[in-house]
């Protein structure tokens, strides 16, 4: 099965990704570190590679590793882990929309950390 197909078949899609994207851009704008002034997301994929969106990969792992594309320009490509709490591992193997177990922008949780230097950021779902 590719990642297409299994992307229809998984609560890890597009709408999910473009959520997650949107809620990204909302942090980075109210973020006081200088190194982040400027910098917003203008993408999450939602195929990442091997076969990691299949319930056994994401209970196993507890992670999902794509790419996200973020900068001052919105185009440095950086290694996006997705890592899944206990409402988004419950909420993947039951097949349910992942959107809600994005931290609210008024939570105060460190649910993002972007390494510039390494090109990564890690993405803490609840």
């Amino acid at each position: 099965m590719t990642n297409v197909q299994q992307n229809i078949e998984t609560p890890f899609n597009e709408e999910f990704c473009t959520r997650l994207e949107y809620r990204i851009c909302h942090e980075l704008e109210k973020s006081t570190d200088p190194e982040l002034k400027g910098f917003w997301c203008d993408g999450v994929s939602c195929f990442p590679t091997d076969n990691q969106l299949t319930k056994k990969q994401v209970n196993d792992n507890r992670k999902i590793i794509t790419k996200a594309w973020i900068g001052k320009d919105g185009q440095g490509e950086y290694q996006a882990t997705i890592h899944f709490g206990r409402k988004a591992l419950s909420k993947y193997a039951k097949g349910l929309d992942l959107t809600t177990t994005i931290p609210e922008l008024k939570s105060d949780s460190d649910w993002l950390e972007i390494d510039i230097e390494n090109k990564s950021i890690e993405i803490k779902l609840l």
